[in-house]
């Protein structure tokens, strides 16, 4: 149990390409959120939630924060968290990631790095809402969040401003390409109900 970085779940999206919140979809007895946060349990003493529509989250019972700067995307979600941390480092996993393993998790949060920023490359694509983020990149956050304008790139070019570590897991022996499916369209949640039926962690 890891008592010094704190997990954080983001479920701030809008969802607007599937029409419904993708983290209240089934898959087996669970929706997707509650595996996530039984997840992190597992792994961190202290897991929050960052979301915009605080209320749907109730249920669970952890700390939920919103964004301090709305609905400036995954950056601003990430800045909520780091603010609210009791811990010097946070871990954060993206609600719409079903299948990430707590292997996975580990080895991320063990790997040799002194870079505030940790994250994967998969599929060819970073994976920077699976990763380890440090409070020393706050005012770089903050500054790029208060003097930009945003769209879907957005992130991406804010990660070019700082040191990350890149982590290339595909040779690891438990790593699957499942891993880091991501789940965006109606057409990927059947395919992920597909999927779920012969997937093992």
């Amino acid at each position: 149990m890891h008592s010094h970085i704190t997990g954080v779940i983001l479920a701030g999206g809008k969802s607007s390409r599937m029409g419904v919140n993708k983290s209240f979809l089934k898959l087996g007895n669970q929706t997707i959120i509650e595996r996530l946060v039984d997840l992190m349990k597992s792994i961190f003493s202290e897991v929050i939630i960052i979301t915009n529509t605080p209320d749907e989250y109730k249920f669970l019972n952890i700390p939920l924060y919103e964004d301090i700067y709305k609905w400036k995307g995954p950056l601003a979600g990430i800045h909520s968290a780091l603010i609210h941390s009791k811990s010097e480092r946070i871990f954060v996993l993206a609600c719409d990631l079903p299948f990430i393993s707590k292997e996975m998790i580990e080895y991320i949060l063990d790997y040799p790095t002194a870079k505030p920023v940790v994250f994967c490359q998969a599929g060819g694509f970073h994976q920077p809402l699976v990763g380890i983020y440090s409070k020393s990149i706050l005012p770089n956050v903050e500054n790029f969040l208060s003097s930009n304008d945003f769209s879907d790139k957005s992130f991406h070019t804010f990660l070019k401003t700082i040191d990350v570590e890149i982590i290339h897991p595909e040779n690891l022996p438990f790593y699957k390409e499942e891993l880091f499916f991501n789940l965006n369209t109606t057409e990927d949640y059947l395919k992920l109900i597909d999927l779920w039926q012969t997937f093992t962690f």
